[in-house]
């Protein structure tokens, strides 16, 4: 295959593809190789990206469920549960045919109202219904949904943290076939967005997950998942190894642990005190987390560990340096400056989010009014020396790297004023974290081909990145 007239850089090229590999780039080169690529018409041409946190099944139920991301109080989630009932009622379907209704999207925080069952229960009419927040860290259940996931009796139906990761659990066993057909749909959303990897940190087996589900032709994504404490031996036994590929596109990745909770659901594990007095939650002490990745990281599984708040990353800092192993910070949203320079020093990656920065800055401003400045520090973070990787942490913010890249180069959406303008990184800076390969001679043909530069576009221009096509190991993925 040849890929003509593309641009790279400033250059129009021709891109030979063969064996799935970038074998020669040139001027007017003959054709020959795998198929026709065609005439670019000088389209931009970058290595294909990688979305370096999602939790993909949790992505494809969302687009299942209601909405309610717009709700500005409690109340207002209700109405809005209640119009989709309503909806139900009037397209004539049957409540025994869908017997539970799902939210998503909630986000308390800045509500004047708090969550609680009764308001739900005014609103469903004894329909079991559960609201998943827009962090994955709570749940909101009406009484007729704790009865079935419990805990029985519950004051509020607020569930948070590992009560809430069991109902959505719970939420997400549906038939193998039906979830493996969203997938599908999902990942080829993501290869119209420029796609070519993610690293699924689904909290399930998922070794097993992908193999069915590419064994079926679900070959658009590589995909590298992670391993959850409670399946750690289970991968030891088998063998499973960071880096290791299942097969060509199935690889493992690392060993996840939360250390912490989330900033929406006020349960970061930070230094100084929410409005309550309290700092949030430490859900894994450094006594089972130390002895926890250094199980991991001594049989060959790189530890990828979640925390969010400030002293969280300190205690997960520290815990990196007591094993005196390299890793992953997945979040790393509020920090201690002394911690900055510790992440080069001890070769852990700053796994980060920008578009979380978008949607926090509100709860941020109110919370930590003095500590803003402290918050997604992607620019001190690479100053300091610090390797970052970009994703989405979808659902909690949409699958499509043009996002994430836009919120780090642009820190402003929705034409407000940039936040904290001092912590913007540049578009080559974002994408470099964002892809694995480079457009070389002997690279994988990973590749997406933009109708924009894309180091030269706006913030709002990356955001709606116009994507001519997507090949992932030379074979197009997406081709508009």
């Amino acid at each position: 295959m040849i890929l003509s007239n593309a641009r790279i850089g400033e250059r129009l090229l021709d891109i030979r593809i063969a064996r799935g590999l970038i074998t020669e780039i040139g001027v007017a080169l003959d054709g020959g190789g795998d198929g026709d690529g065609g005439d670019l018409e000088g389209r931009w041409v970058s290595p294909g990206l990688w979305d370096n946190h999602v939790h993909f099944t949790q992505w494809t139920l969302t687009s299942q469920r209601v909405d309610v991301s717009a709700a500005a109080s409690a109340v207002d989630a209700a109405a809005l549960i209640a119009a989709a009932l309503t909806a139900r009622a009037l397209a004539g379907v049957a409540p025994a045919s869908q017997p539970l209704l799902v939210g998503t999207g909630f986000r308390d925080a800045l509500w004047p109202d708090a969550p609680t069952r009764e308001i739900l229960d005014r609103a469903t009419a004894g329909v079991p219904t559960v609201l998943v927040s827009g962090d994955l860290h709570a749940v909101w259940l009406n009484s007729a949904a704790i009865v079935i996931y419990g805990p029985s009796g519950h004051p509020t139906g607020l569930l948070t943290e590992d009560a809430a990761f069991e109902v959505q659990r719970k939420l997400g066993t549906v038939p193998d076939e039906v979830a493996d057909a969203w997938a599908r749909s999902a990942a080829l959303a993501a290869a119209r967005r420029g796609v070519v990897g993610i690293v699924d940190f689904e909290m399930t087996w998922n070794l097993e997950v992908w193999q069915r589900r590419m064994t079926s032709g679900h070959h658009s994504l590589r995909v590298e998942f992670a391993i959850y404490p409670q399946h750690l031996e289970r991968a030891i036994a088998e063998g499973l190894r960071t880096g290791n590929r299942v097969d060509e596109l199935l690889s493992v990745g690392g060993f996840k642990v939360l250390a912490d909770g989330s900033l929406n659901t006020r349960t970061a594990h930070t230094i100084d005190p929410y409005e309550d007095g309290s700092h949030g939650e430490l859900t894994v002490p450094p006594a089972v987390l130390v002895p926890l990745m250094r199980r991991a990281s001594d049989a060959g599984i790189r530890p990828d560990i979640h925390a969010i708040g400030d002293r969280a990353n300190t205690i997960v800092l520290d815990a990196f340096e007591t094993i005196d192993c390299g890793g992953r910070i997945e979040h790393a949203q509020l920090l201690a400056e002394s911690d900055l320079p510790r992440f080069a020093r001890l070769g852990v990656v700053a796994s980060v989010q920008p578009e979380h920065a978008m949607d926090d800055r509100d709860v941020a401003e109110r919370y930590w009014p003095d500590g803003t400045a402290r918050m997604y520090p992607l620019r001190s973070l690479l100053d300091a020396g610090a390797t970052l990787l970009l994703g989405s942490d979808a659902p909690v913010a949409p699958l499509d790297p043009w996002v994430a890249i836009a919120a780090a180069v642009s820190r402003q959406r929705d034409g407000r004023e940039p936040w904290h303008s001092e912590q913007r990184i540049s578009t080559a800076e974002a994408l470099a974290a964002s892809t694995r390969t480079t457009i070389a001679v002997g690279q994988p043909a990973d590749l997406v081909i933009t109708e924009l530069n894309p180091l030269t576009a706006t913030g709002d221009e990356l955001r709606a990145m116009p994507v001519a096509a997507t090949l992932l190991a030379g074979r197009f993925t997406h081709r508009a």
